[in-house]
């Protein structure tokens, strides 16, 4: 069965060039060029992937991902002005799993869509291949805090925490390396295949988001530090 993509885009040369591209790659894409509408059709559809851009008649990108993020679980990657670095974090704020800047480039657009199913749950591969967990352990637990690769879920005691794909990956990845330094281009470099460029702010969003879903104090954080200069650590304390 092929990956289901919905490609939210306004600009019909851009959509129907971008969706014969993405077709040739062996995935099922449908285009809806109209927010309002495809706030619901994410809903009730339930793709595999969302391409959703920001700027759409009826409800913008950012009103839509606002509005399905608890009841859609499945990938949302933004398409984000060029410079509008704002446009970028916002996204991610609201619970994009990932951004791209317009204009689009198909080879990179496909790259994009490949490293994000390769890590969402559930997803039909078509053609990707599965990322490797040999030796990797199923399950990890740190006082109150358990956070499982198995069934991609993540605890604190008796409360789930409901996180979007990027986010379980970057906390997943963290709690891997408790007690280590991890900076911004490791971080990047394996959740993503590329390097900190001095301007990406994904990771930075990112943490913002899961510090607040796991109650770590945003002035003075302890479950995930910053270490100024270096990057971010999990801790394997304060946990209780």
């Amino acid at each position: 069965m092929k990956t289901r993509i919905l490609l939210v885009e306004d600009d019909e040369r851009l959509a129907e060039l971008t969706a014969e591209y993405l077709r040739k790659n062996d995935l099922e894409v449908v285009i809806e060029p109209n927010g309002t509408v495809a706030e619901s059709r994410i809903v009730d559809e339930r793709p595999d992937l969302v391409i959703l851009d920001v700027m759409l008649p009826g409800k913008d990108g950012f009103e839509i991902c606002r509005a399905v993020r608890a009841r859609y679980h499945g990938v949302i990657l933004m398409l984000t002005a060029r410079e509008e670095d704002f446009d970028q974090i916002l996204g991610l704020e609201l619970g994009a799993d990932d951004y791209i800047a317009k204009p689009v480039q198909p080879r990179l657009l496909l790259a994009r869509i490949k490293a994000l199913l390769r890590r969402a749950p559930s997803v039909p591969s078509a053609g990707v291949a599965g990322v490797a967990r040999a030796e990797q352990p199923a399950e990890l637990a740190f006082g109150r805090f358990r956070i499982s690769q198995a069934t991609r879920s993540t605890h604190l005691g008796d409360d789930g925490i409901d996180l979007t794909t990027a986010e379980f990956d970057l906390l997943w990845l963290l709690a891997r390396h408790a007690g280590s330094v991890l900076s911004r281009d490791d971080l990047l470099q394996k959740l993503r295949g590329i390097g900190f460029d001095g301007l990406d702010r994904s990771i930075d969003a990112r943490i913002s988001r899961l510090r607040r879903k796991l109650g770590d104090d945003p002035e003075n954080p302890t479950r995930i530090k910053t270490v100024r200069g270096k990057g971010y650590l999990f801790s394997k304390h304060d946990w209780q």
